[in-house]
Formats: C-alpha cells, structure tokens, sequence
C-alpha cells in the first residue's frame, strides 16, 4: 500500500493549500507497442497553461481529463478514462503509427509549490522537491482500448495491472504483407509454451493438423473475445520502426 509523504499531507490540510497539479506520461516499449517512446503532458489546468518541469523532466501542456481512478469496495475494479485533446490530429497520428494497446500510462501527481525552479519567473522556488507526489511516486494504468476517436479528442479506457491480460505476442511481423498471419501469430505463440507439439518458429512450414490443434488451444485457453483484441493487435499496419 501506498502512503502519500508528510510534506504533501500537510500541504493538503493547511489553510491556503497549494495547487494540486496532475502529470501524465505515456510508456510505449518495443516489446509491446513496437517502438520504446515515452510522450510527458500535463491537464493544463490550476491557471498552468504553459508548459511544467518537474524532476527535469517538461511535460506539455495538454487538454486532458480523466475520472474513475477512485477504488471502491463493490469487487470490480476501477478502469478509468482519459480523454485527451486531439489538437491537429496529434494523437490520431500517434495511434496510425504505434499500437498503443497495453502501453503504459503513468498518472503522477503534486502541488504547484514542488515545482522546479525553472517555472517561476523568479528562477528561484525554495520549496521545489521532485519525492513531493502523492502515493510516493506514481500511478500505473494500462491503455485496454481506444472508447471514442474523433477530430476533437480521443479517449482511452484504462485498466490495471491485475486486469491485463496474460498472453504478450513478439514483435515480429511478416515484411512482405506488412500484417501478421494467423498462422504466424499462433506458431510464434504456441512454441514456447508446449514443447513436443512438434512447431518451429518457421511457421510458414508448419503441418495444417498441428496448427489446427494449435488454434484450438489458444481459443479455449484465452477465450474468444481475447482471439478478437489480438485480430485488432495483428493486423495493424506496420510502421518503419516496427520492421527494423
């Protein structure tokens, strides 16, 4: 369990608290969205239009919102949204080029007085301390889906590390087509995980009996709705960093 520092506690409970500012990063990896790329914004509200640094790091100022963090006791859990401005297409461009399907976001928040000094026109800021944030550090949620795309924001459905799921395919796809195959994705897949089915990773060979056999397992193993994400993950279009 997370505990928010002393500092924070007593800003929040003094008569004149200082701003409560949220920070967002989004993680994408090679591993999972095809490129290691992290974007830093910040909601650009509490009268902070322009851009903040915090720990060094500059994290632009960005139309964002987002609700259903809170954790309750009914026994499901929370996956909260975020809607973020699509100014110019920037996210849309963002998601024609990367998967962002379990890339992870990371919600940071701390109060306007543990800023670093750069953001003060007096270039000094006494009180600045990046170990000042809520919980002790950050956040992590997972993108699940894109819930809305449009020319004015995009939104994100975002769930918890419990609720992704167990299944992670490589980032290996199929130069000539640009797309993964089902026979790819599943022999890739399967090998590693049953080691007499007689698959290689060479899956344009493989015996039609024993891929059947293979697509079978999978189904009954991560369910029909799972087949239908990956139909989404698999035949996205592959970007130039994707086929280095």
């Amino acid at each position: 369990m997370t505990t928010t520092p002393d500092k924070v506690e007593r800003e929040l409970h003094s008569l004149e608290p200082s701003a409560i500012i949220e920070l967002f990063e989004l993680h994408l990896t090679a591993a999972v969205n095809g490129v290691n790329l992290v974007y830093y914004y910040h909601a650009g509200t509490n009268e902070l239009s322009q851009d903040i640094v915090f720990n060094g790091v500059t994290y632009s100022a960005v139309p964002i919102e987002v609700d259903g963090f809170k954790v309750t006791t009914k026994g499901t859990l929370p996956r909260p949204r975020m809607k973020i401005a699509n100014a110019n297409n920037a996210i849309t461009a963002l998601l024609n080029t990367y998967n962002p399907l379990q890339a992870e976001v990371r919600r940071i928040r701390t109060c306007k007085k543990f800023l670093d000094a750069v953001n003060f026109s007096s270039g000094s800021n006494p009180t600045a301390d990046p170990t000042a944030t809520f919980g002790s550090g950050y956040e992590s949620w997972y993108i699940d889906r894109v819930a809305s795309e449009n020319p004015e924001l995009v939104e994100f459905e975002l769930v918890g590390k419990l609720d992704l799921t167990n299944l992670r395919l490589p980032v290996t796809f199929s130069k000539r087509s640009g797309h993964w195959t089902w026979r790819q994705a599943v022999a890739v897949w399967w090998v590693p995980r049953c080691k007499t089915s007689g698959l290689t990773q060479n899956s344009t060979q493989q015996d039609p009996r024993q891929m059947n056999v293979a697509v079978s397992w999978l189904m009954a193993s991560i369910g029909l709705v799972e087949m239908w994400r990956m139909t989404l993950v698999l035949t996205l279009p592959l970007t130039q960093e994707t086929m280095r």
